[in-house]
C-alpha cells in the first residue's frame, strides 16, 4: 500500500511528465557569427490573434553591452512558424537598446519599452508607441528625463495598474560622478500618469540591508498587482531567494523588504496574474530541493502558481532541466488556454544568455497544480 505522501509524490511526477509531454517548443533562436547573442524578449498578440516578438539582436558580442538592435518575428499560425527579422528599433548610440517590454495599453494601443544602453553612467528605459499593432512605432520618450544614471528594467516588467497608471520597477546601479558601479542595486519605480508623457519616481528607494547594516543585492525587480489595489515587488537577490515589499498608495511607498519562499539562485523571477483569476504564475530557478538543482546556476527552470496572492506556492513542475542549462529573463504571454514563455535558454556550449527560447504551455494542467505543497525540507543538489 502506498502512503499519502507517496501518492501525493507520484501524481505529481505523472503531472510533471504530463506536462513536459504538452509542452510544445514554438521557436529557437540559435546565436551565429553574424547574431552571436539572441536574447531578453517579449511578446504580445496582435488583434487579428497573430502573435509578435520582439527581443535583442546582439551583433557586436555577447556581453551585456556590445552593439545591437532590437529585432521582431511574427507569427499568424500560433507560433508554428515565423517570418523573418525586421529591426524595430536601431542602436541609438553607445552600447545597445535591450531588455523588450510590450505592453497593451488600456486605450489598445501598444507601448514598447526598452533599455537605451549609452555607457556605464548612462542606461535608461524608453518608450515608443504603436497605434497599427506593430507595424511601426513612434518616437522615442525618455521615462527617466531628469536624472542620467545606469538604470537596468528587466524585459516583461513594464505594467499598466488599472488605474491607468503606467509603472516601471528599476534597480540604479551608476550615476555620473560615482566612484564606481554599485551592483549590489538601489531599487526604485517610475510611473506615468498620462500614459507616458511625464514621469515621476517613487518617494521610497530600496536598497538591501542586513541587521548589522551591511548590503546584500536586491537587482532586477518586477511588480504584480494583487487585490485591494496591492502590489508586491519581487527582486533577485544574493540571499538564496527572492525578495519582495509591497506598496498600497500604487507605487509611490514600499514596505521592507523581506525574504519569500521562492528559494532560487542569483537569478529573476517572473511573475503575473493568469488573467481574470485569482491565480499567479511564477517561472524561476527554482532552489528549493523539490527538485535536483546544480548550485548557483540558474537551472532548472520550473513554474508554479500561487492561489494566496503570493504568500504560498504550490509544488512547482521542470520545464527545463539540463543541468547545464542557464534559464532566465522570461516574459510570459497568456492565450486561449495557454501560456507563452520566451527565455534564455543557454549553456555551456554557446553562452548562457546567447540562445532564446519561446515554448507554449497547456493552462488546463497548470490549474491543476493548486493545492499541492512543495516539501519544505528538501535539500537536493548535484
Amino acid at each position: 500500500m502506498y502512503s499519502v505522501m507517496q501518492l501525493i509524490f507520484l501524481f505529481v511526477w505523472l503531472q510533471g511528465a504530463f506536462l513536459l509531454q504538452a509542452q510544445k517548443t514554438l521557436l529557437t533562436i540559435e546565436p551565429t557569427e553574424s547574431y552571436p547573442r539572441n536574447s531578453e524578449g517579449d511578446l504580445i498578440e496582435l488583434e487579428d490573434g497573430r502573435l509578435v516578438l520582439v527581443y535583442t539582436r546582439f551583433t557586436g558580442g555577447s556581453s551585456d553591452h556590445a552593439a545591437a538592435d532590437l529585432a521582431m518575428r511574427s507569427s499568424d499560425d500560433g507560433g508554428k512558424t515565423w517570418s523573418d527579422d525586421k529591426i524595430v528599433v536601431r542602436r541609438e548610440g553607445g552600447s545597445n537598446v535591450m531588455s523588450v517590454s510590450l505592453l497593451r495599453l488600456s486605450d489598445r494601443r501598444i507601448a514598447l519599452f526598452y533599455l537605451s544602453k549609452r555607457s556605464l553612467e548612462d542606461c535608461r528605459p524608453m518608450l515608443r508607441i504603436s497605434t497599427d499593432e506593430c507595424r511601426s512605432f513612434g518616437e522615442a520618450t525618455l521615462c527617466i528625463p531628469e536624472k542620467q544614471g545606469y538604470y537596468v528594467l528587466n524585459n516583461d516588467r513594464a505594467l499598466q495598474l488599472e488605474s491607468g497608471r503606467l509603472i516601471l520597477p528599476v534597480a540604479l546601479h551608476n550615476e555620473p560622478g560615482q566612484e564606481k558601479p554599485d551592483w549590489a542595486g538601489r531599487v526604485m519605480c517610475y510611473f506615468s500618469d498620462d500614459v507616458g508623457k511625464t514621469w515621476r519616481k517613487s518617494l521610497t528607494t530600496l536598497t538591501g540591508r542586513l541587521p548589522n547594516g551591511s548590503r546584500f543585492t536586491i537587482q532586477e525587480p518586477g511588480i504584480v498587482q494583487l487585490n485591494a489595489s496591492r502590489l508586491m515587488m519581487y527582486c533577485r537577490t544574493d540571499m538564496g531567494s527572492q525578495y519582495v515589499t509591497y506598496s498600497t498608495d500604487e507605487g509611490d511607498t514600499w514596505s521592507e523588504l523581506a525574504p519569500s519562499s521562492l528559494v532560487s539562485p542569483v537569478s529573476p523571477a517572473t511573475i503575473e496574474r493568469i488573467p481574470k483569476s485569482k491565480q499567479l504564475l511564477c517561472v524561476w530557478n527554482d532552489h528549493s530541493g523539490t527538485h535536483s538543482f546544480p548550485v548557483g546556476k540558474r537551472s532548472p527552470q520550473c513554474i508554479s502558481i500561487s492561489s494566496d496572492e503570493g504568500k504560498t506556492w504550490a509544488r512547482s513542475l521542470v520545464i527545463e532541466a539540463d543541468p547545464e542549462g542557464w534559464y532566465c529573463y522570461t516574459a510570459m504571454t497568456f492565450l486561449k488556454g495557454r501560456v507563452l514563455l520566451a527565455y534564455c535558454a543557454g549553456d555551456k556550449k554557446v553562452g548562457g544568455l546567447n540562445r532564446l527560447k519561446v515554448v507554449s504551455l497547456p493552462m488546463e494542467l497548470l490549474s491543476d497544480m493548486t493545492g499541492i505543497r512543495a516539501p519544505q525540507s528538501a535539500n537536493t543538489k548535484l
